[in-house]
């Protein structure tokens, strides 16, 4: 009889480490640390528009230069007119490494 129940004991013992452990909840990102790469935050089209805004303002090559950000749904569209085809490279490449950003349109172009 005592070795009909050990099955029965270890089969028990087996569900519940399972249940447990396959159940338990995913680890937590300390704070202060960042997420992932692979998630993808959902930013809105005016945080994105005044993130790429920003970060144009911030560049040595772009300053005083009157470049107009619009962003809908993740696509941005730069139009303006700049002072040489390197601003125009540097425009885009400032936007393109904006987080929210899936695609860039641009309308710069260059001073005759």
């Amino acid at each position: 009889m005592r070795l009909r129940r050990r099955p029965l004991l270890v089969a028990a013992v087996v569900v519940t480490m399972i249940s447990v452990c396959g159940c338990s909840k995913p680890a937590e990102v300390p704070a202060g640390s960042s997420a992932p790469a692979s998630v993808d935050i959902n930013l809105s089209d005016g945080d994105v528009s005044e993130r790429v805004k920003t970060a144009l303002l911030q560049s040595d090559s772009l300053k005083g230069m009157d470049i107009t950000v619009v962003t809908t749904k993740g696509d941005v569209r730069l139009t303006g007119i700049l002072d040489s085809q390197p601003q125009v490279d540097e425009a885009i490449r400032i936007a393109r490494a904006i987080e929210g950003v899936h695609s860039i349109h641009h309308e710069l172009t260059i001073k005759k």
